[in-house]
């Protein structure tokens, strides 16, 4: 089959691009799908640079990617909640580094997949999985935020950022999200108050909340962080994907677990209109290093996927 590979640690130069990758073999409690779609995340170019070795095995040659939309093709034997030809999306995480979604078939364990919403293209449905259980786990388990209460999301208008703004209105939050002004605009429309980044941020925080926020999901990490312990309300909460001083500020680490019920949760957000992926760029299989390269830069709005035909 097709895929994208690396056998080494480095940089998006180390993916090579194959046709003769084996089928994946499938266990009793995966599906086999043939792969619409898959999103680039920051976590994928991360693996490949060796920076999570400590942390999961890793067995070369590595096909990267943990987020798929595609189209279930066979089903293992034990496999009850999918047969051939249903629609998945999947945050394809498993206890080691080896068996990713940048191919054009994944045998994915039933636990980290739920049925594709039919109100998503697969390339938008491809970069809900990982950003949308992230911003969704972070919400209701890290902050439990409640209706009408008050959340700061830094970074509000990246990939998990826009997430995050959709879902929070969903559970009744009023949101204030950081944001550089090219994208206030779109944060209004996702129901957001946007901020500016930069010297100052506090001070217009403050303007908007002069009682504190309750909560803090910050998305990017240092200064935007550093200044979130002092916008909290008596009682506030702090969380952070991207830095891990905010262990030291009394906040929490988020790191995200696939879970069908909460994946399943958010494509029924999607069907009724009140959640929605925004796809910044697409690039076939081939060129998969260059959408890791645009990830890298850190400037998109959205998501950047990778189709396969």
């Amino acid at each position: 089959m097709k895929a994208i590979t690396y056998g080494t640690y480095g940089s998006p130069d180390v993916l090579e691009y194959r046709t003769d990758v084996p089928m994946p073999k499938l266990g009793a409690d995966a599906v086999l799908i043939r792969v619409k779609a898959a999103s680039v995340n920051p976590v994928d170019w991360k693996i490949q640079a060796g920076y999570l070795d400590s942390a999961m095995d890793t067995v070369f040659p590595v096909i990267p990617g943990w987020d798929v939309a595609g189209v279930v093709e066979q089903a293992g034997a034990g496999v009850t909640e999918f047969k051939a030809g249903d629609e998945v999306i999947g945050y394809v995480r498993e206890d080691f580094v080896s068996r990713g979604t940048f191919a054009e078939y994944v045998a994915a364990p039933v636990r980290t997949l739920a049925h594709k919403p039919a109100a998503l293209s697969f390339e938008q449905a491809s970069g809900l999985p990982l950003a949308g259980l992230t911003a969704y786990q972070a919400l209701t388990r890290h902050l439990e935020v409640r209706p009408g209460q008050t959340v700061l999301i830094h970074a509000a208008a990246g990939g998990v950022g826009s997430l995050a703004v959709q879902i929070a209105r969903t559970l009744g939050v009023r949101v204030i999200g950081t944001a550089s002004a090219r994208n206030h605009d779109h944060l209004r429309a996702l129901g957001a108050e946007p901020v500016e980044y930069g010297d100052g941020l506090a001070d217009r925080v403050k303007a908007l909340a002069p009682e504190g926020v309750d909560a803090v999901l910050d998305l990017v990490g240092g200064e935007a962080l550093k200044v979130s312990p002092d916008l909290l309300a008596p009682g506030g909460r702090l969380a952070s994907i991207a830095d891990g001083a905010v262990l030291g500020l009394g906040g929490t680490f988020v790191f995200v677990r696939p879970d069908t019920a909460d994946l399943a949760r958010l494509a029924e957000l999607a069907d009724r209109g009140e959640l929605t992926v925004d796809v910044a760029a697409t690039f076939p299989l081939e060129q998969t290093a260059d959408a890791q390269r645009l990830n890298m830069q850190g400037h998109t709005r959205g998501k950047i996927v990778v189709t396969i035909a």
